[in-house]
């Protein structure tokens, strides 16, 4: 079965409990399990427990209903039934149930889509309403400049403006590139080579200082079909994110594994619903980050920075999912950050396929 599956006695005792079931809600199988209270095998999940054991008060079962574990955060759909026995008498019940935490995922992200296409529309009015008044300011300022030669003062004002200028300039064609559509040049690409370039345009970019930058790609990992400009851009925002929170010193390592990631609703592994894939890991020593900035710092113009956009770790996710992959997040306040980047290997290819048929 794909589904896991949980039944009880009318005396609240386990008759039967499949692998899927113990998998799904991360317990172990005990040899002893049949025939103990199903509410101290559940001792971690509660919440079932309570639902196989109200069976027997209710009259109408749900059905195709959800809920969250409080557990392990994942969330299920399942359907309560009543056993009878051959005379009709109600003597026990079966709770069948299906992991849909990847299903919530994927509607998540369809809904993150639908505000990022939003978002878009009005950053680029009010890109395109402002690039001409500050390419105006910027040209105004050089002329000022020049009049002002000989007032230290009026030159040090005169060149705050034009540094001001060329900032909001910058946020703004930073703005346009979010909103332009993503279009992959896709080709057999070497993860082993973008992390190469991206640890090269980093450290021109930001302000590594001090920070050990160490690289480790498993020989193994396979060409993927992606776009080498734009993966390259995503670990080099990624590692440019890691010097600032390092403040110059520490340590940021890249590693890049072999693995495999689900296409379906079912966990990943080696099954029909996996596929190969491409995982890097992107993990620094630094201090963390924030539960409340966790759950945000995808979102576009959210940002904890003084003279930040917000756009870097949003543009990522954009070229992430449009390479068909995903990204997580893994943090520990005081002890790091690590950013996970899985990429199917031939994710790209189908889809620029569908591109072309269409």
């Amino acid at each position: 079965m794909r589904n896991g599956c949980i039944a009880i006695t009318r005396d609240g005792t386990l008759a039967y409990a499949n692998a899927v079931a113990y998998a799904t809600l991360d317990l172990e199988a005990g040899p002893d399990d049949v025939g103990r209270p199903v509410a101290g095998i559940l001792r971690a999940h509660g919440e079932i427990a309570r639902i196989l054991l109200s069976a027997f008060e209710l009259n109408h079962l749900p059905n195709r209903a959800e809920l969250r574990l409080r557990a392990t955060g994942k969330v299920i759909g399942y359907t309560l039934s009543h056993v009878c026995d051959e005379a009709g008498r109600v003597c026990g019940a079966a709770l069948f149930f299906k992991d849909l935490t990847r299903v919530e995922q994927i509607e998540e992200r369809e809904r993150l889509r639908d505000r990022l296409a939003a978002l878009g529309e009005m950053a680029a009015a009010l890109a395109h309403e402002l690039k001409n008044p500050l390419a105006g300011i910027e040209v105004m300022g050089g002329l000022l400049r020049r009049h002002a030669s000989t007032t230290p003062d009026m030159q040090t004002l005169v060149n705050d403006i034009i540094s001001e200028a060329k900032m909001a300039n910058a946020i703004v064609q930073e703005a346009l590139e979010f909103v332009r559509p993503i279009r992959l040049q896709v080709e057999h690409t070497s993860i082993a080579l973008v992390l190469h370039d991206a640890v090269r345009i980093a450290g021109g970019k930001g302000n590594p200082g001090e920070v050990q930058v160490s690289c480790s790609v498993d020989q193994r990992i396979p060409p993927i079909h992606g776009d080498h400009h734009q993966l390259c851009q995503v670990f080099t925002n990624l590692l440019i994110n890691a010097f600032e929170a390092l403040e110059g010193k520490g340590r940021v390592t890249l590693t890049a594994s072999v693995g495999r990631m689900d296409t379906g609703t079912a966990p990943a592994g080696d099954g029909p619903d996996s596929q190969a894939a491409v995982v890097v890991d992107v993990t620094d020593d630094g201090p963390g980050i924030r539960p409340a900035v966790v759950e945000r710092m995808f979102n576009p113009f959210f940002t904890t920075k003084p003279r930040g956009s917000g756009l870097g770790l949003a543009i990522v996710r954009r070229i992430v999912d449009a390479h068909d992959g995903r990204i997580d997040v893994d943090t520990v306040p005081g002890q790091g950050t690590s950013f996970r980047v899985t990429l199917p290997v031939v994710g790209a290819r189908e889809w620029a396929d569908e591109t072309v048929r269409s």
